[in-house]
């Protein structure tokens, strides 16, 4: 059987590239199909290269095809070889894919390691809050009653000192001084520095 390869059916080669952007910039889909013969084991081979991963390798090769469908208008012999700008958006593509994964495998190291720390630790921050309410238990113990009275409307319930005045029928300046002698007299208690 004799194979005979007529004009029309000769496989492109890459000397044809130049002419093939040229058609592919213009849309001419048969173009994109012999430069995609001509081009796509390159691609894999660059992408395979810098990934080493046979899946993403494909799919990188993938990506770089579509992308030289929709950049071909671009294209400037000026700038290099067809094959060269073909196989240097292979190799940026594939850059940015082991970017990619690495910031992708390092956000899910991250968040697994917040998973697994707890943000505090309950008891001891339960154990200290009730010590710190049972010391100042035993500091308002030491106030007068009067003082203990007025910072406890004041503190715990939210009042100004001219509702405690109100409240307690007593003179603004009064209420000022019970608070004031009582805050001075629970920061010794508690050694709170001035």
């Amino acid at each position: 059987m004799n194979h005979v390869v007529t004009a029309a059916k000769r496989p492109e080669s890459a000397a044809n590239l130049p002419e093939l952007m040229q058609r592919v910039a213009h849309g001419d889909e048969d173009a994109f199909s012999s430069l995609y013969d001509i081009v796509a084991a390159p691609v894999l081979r660059a992408a395979h290269t810098v990934l080493r991963d046979p899946a993403q390798s494909q799919e990188v090769t993938q990506e770089v095809l579509v992308e030289l469908w929709h950049t071909a208008p671009r294209y400037r012999t000026d700038r290099g070889t067809v094959m060269n700008w073909v196989l240097t958006l292979a190799h940026r593509r594939a850059v940015d894919r082991v970017r990619s994964t690495a910031a992708c495998s390092a956000r899910e190291k991250r968040t697994a390691q917040l998973a697994h720390t707890p943000v505090f630790d309950a008891v001891s921050e339960e154990v200290e809050t009730r010590m710190e309410h049972e010391q100042l238990r035993r500091c308002l113990l030491t106030l007068t009653e009067a003082q203990r009275q007025c910072l406890v409307l004041a503190y715990y319930q939210g009042m100004t000192s001219r509702q405690i005045a109100e409240r307690l029928s007593l003179p603004l300046g009064t209420v000022k001084t019970r608070l004031r002698d009582g805050l001075i007299r629970l920061r010794d208690t508690l050694q709170v520095p001035a």
